[in-house]
């Protein structure tokens, strides 16, 4: 039974292998929000959308990567120097879903006073990924604790999956040799990074029997990931190229 067990194993990871080889190339990137950052050159600006285009991250792809472009437009070339000089007191005309122009004035207020301070990086590398998304969440609330645009930044600590910073920690930190992810950070090693869990990424590994439990939650990541920790334990979150691609 357990070396059957185990020949299954070997058979699913070596079909997530396949399917990472085939959705971790240069072709994902027209098709993925990515696309966005991948529009700028300089490390901050790459951060700087790569993070709002991943926390509007929810519904249609399309409709995403519409959203993005407008951000593009909003921000402009330079969208460091452009968070830098302004105060961001005011409303911005932007909507995306629940996601609007008073939520997005708040991120790029939050964004400023971590820059003011330190790096993005920085703010992420704490002890492991759950600690840094906490004290992310922490930072960007600071002075603005209670404001409507709490409800966008995940907290692990109350149990969500944190998918959208999970996915743009993988952006940042995995390495960019296949000219998809980015790999600007090199505070987090890969191994620590977690898979951005969705309906697509959950239903795919529950086809798969990588996961039992039925809620898209951080237990239901952490159960996820010691699997595919067993897989690859130096860079687990290439799986979600796998899982993701083949889900939607």
């Amino acid at each position: 039974m357990a070396a059957r067990k185990k020949q299954v194993d070997k058979e699913i990871k070596e079909f997530l292998d396949e399917k990472v080889i085939q959705y971790n190339t240069p072709y994902f990137i027209e098709l993925d929000t990515i696309s966005i950052p991948h529009q700028y050159q300089l490390r901050e600006d790459i951060e700087i959308m790569a993070l709002l285009v991943a926390t509007i991250a929810w519904g249609n792809r399309k409709s995403i990567i519409k959203s993005g472009h407008s951000l593009i437009n909003l921000l402009g070339d330079c969208p460091y120097d452009y968070l830098m000089s302004n105060d961001h007191n005011q409303p911005l005309p932007f909507v995306h879903r629940t996601f609007n122009g008073e939520d997005l004035a708040f991120f790029l207020k939050g964004l400023k006073h971590i820059y003011s301070e330190s790096t993005l990086e920085k703010t992420f590398a704490k002890h492991d990924v759950k600690n840094g998304l906490i004290n992310f969440r922490d930072k960007m609330l600071g002075t603005q604790n209670g404001h409507r645009t709490k409800k966008h930044l995940s907290n692990p600590n109350a149990n969500s999956a944190c998918k959208r910073l999970n996915m743009f920690l993988r952006w940042m930190v995995r390495s960019n040799a296949k000219g998809v992810d980015f790999g600007l950070w090199s505070s987090i090693p890969p191994s620590a990074l977690m898979v951005p869990l969705d309906v697509h990424t959950g239903n795919t590994a529950r086809t798969l029997n990588l996961l039992i439990r039925k809620q898209n939650d951080w237990k239901a990541l952490e159960e996820l990931m010691n699997v595919l920790v067993a897989f690859d334990p130096n860079d687990p979150t290439k799986y979600d190229f796998a899982l993701f691609g083949l889900g939607a």
